[in-house]
C-alpha cells in the first residue's frame, strides 16, 4: 500500500515542536512492512501557503496515484486534492473547526473525504454531520515513548541546575499561549509553595528531562483537542493534574497520582 501524508503542522527548524505528533505518527507508519508512506509538509500560513502547496504537490506526484492520502488539519486537505487517491483521509485537530474562518473553509471540503478523522469522541462530536450521514473515526494521537519514559528525578534536576530538593511544578507549554492558561497554573504553584516551571523556551529534546524533574504536571487549558502533555506526562510516571477536557480525562481514568 502506498500512502501520502500531507499536512502544515510538522517540526521545522524554525518551529521544532510543530506537529511532533505528526511526524511521530509518520516514523511508526513507516516502520510497519508492506506500507510505503511519503510526506509533503508545508509550512502553515495564508492563503498563499495552501496555493504554493497545491502547485507543488501538483508537479511532485504529477501522473500518480497514491492508495490514500491523509491529510491533517482541515485547510491542507484542498491541496491534498491535487493528487490523484484512491481513498482520502482527513484527521482534524482543533482550530480547524474552532475558528469561524477556518471552519468554513474546512467543511466545505469534507463532502469529498472518504473518512474524517478525529483525536476524541467528543470533538468528533463537533464535525458537522457526525452520527447521521457522515462517519468519524477516533484516531488518537500517540507519543514517542523512547523519548518520553521515566528517569532518575535527581539527576535531571542536576543536568537543569535547579534545586535537588526543591519543589517544582511543571506548567509544559509556551505561557503565552492564553488558552493554556498560565494564570491557573501560576496560582496552583503558588497555593503549594511550589516553583513554577514553563518550558516556552524549551528545545523539544529537553521536554522528558523537564518532566522528569518535576513534581507535578500540570495541564490546566480551557480546552484541548486531545492533550498531548497530559500523556507525555503519563509516560514519564509523573503526576499530572489536568482539567477534563481533549483525552484527559479518558487518560487518567484510574491511575493513581493523577487528578
Amino acid at each position: 500500500m502506498r500512502a501520502l501524508v500531507v499536512t502544515n503542522m510538522y517540526p521545522s527548524p524554525a518551529r521544532p515542536a510543530l506537529g511532533s505528533f505528526v511526524r511521530d505518527q509518520l516514523r511508526a507508519l513507516q516502520r510497519i512492512e508492506g506500507l510505503d508512506v511519503h510526506l509533503h509538509a508545508f509550512d502553515p500560513g495564508g492563503a498563499r501557503s495552501y496555493l504554493r502547496a497545491w502547485r507543488d504537490l501538483r508537479g511532485r506526484f504529477r501522473g500518480d496515484t497514491f492508495d490514500v492520502v491523509h491529510a491533517h488539519f482541515g485547510l491542507t486537505a484542498w491541496p491534498a486534492l491535487a493528487v490523484a487517491a484512491h481513498h482520502r483521509v482527513l484527521t482534524l485537530h482543533g482550530n480547524d473547526l474552532h475558528h469561524p474562518r477556518s471552519r468554513r473553509v474546512t467543511t466545505a471540503v469534507l463532502g469529498r473525504m472518504d473518512l474524517v478523522g478525529a483525536p476524541t469522541a467528543a470533538f468528533a462530536a463537533h464535525v458537522p454531520g457526525a452520527g447521521t450521514h457522515r462517519p468519524v473515526a477516533i484516531l488518537p494521537c500517540g507519543i514517542d515513548v523512547e523519548r518520553f519514559a521515566p528517569s532518575d528525578r535527581a539527576a535531571a534536576r542536576a543536568r537543569l541546575g535547579l534545586q535537588p530538593g526543591g519543589r517544582y511544578l511543571l506548567f509544559p507549554y509556551d505561557p503565552a499561549r492564553a488558552v493554556k492558561r498560565a494564570d491557573r497554573a501560576r496560582e496552583l504553584a503558588a497555593a503549594a509553595g511550589a516553583e513554577l516551571l514553563t518550558i516556552g523556551a524549551v528545545a523539544p529534546e529537553d521536554v522528558p528531562l523537564w518532566m522528569n524533574a518535576a513534581n507535578a504536571v500540570l495541564c490546566p487549558a480551557d480546552w484541548e483537542t486531545f492533550g498531548l502533555a497530559c500523556l507525555e506526562a503519563l509516560a514519564c510516571d509523573v503526576p499530572v493534574l489536568a482539567r477534563p477536557t481533549g483525552a484527559h480525562a479518558e487518560a487518567l481514568e484510574g491511575i493513581a497520582g493523577t487528578h
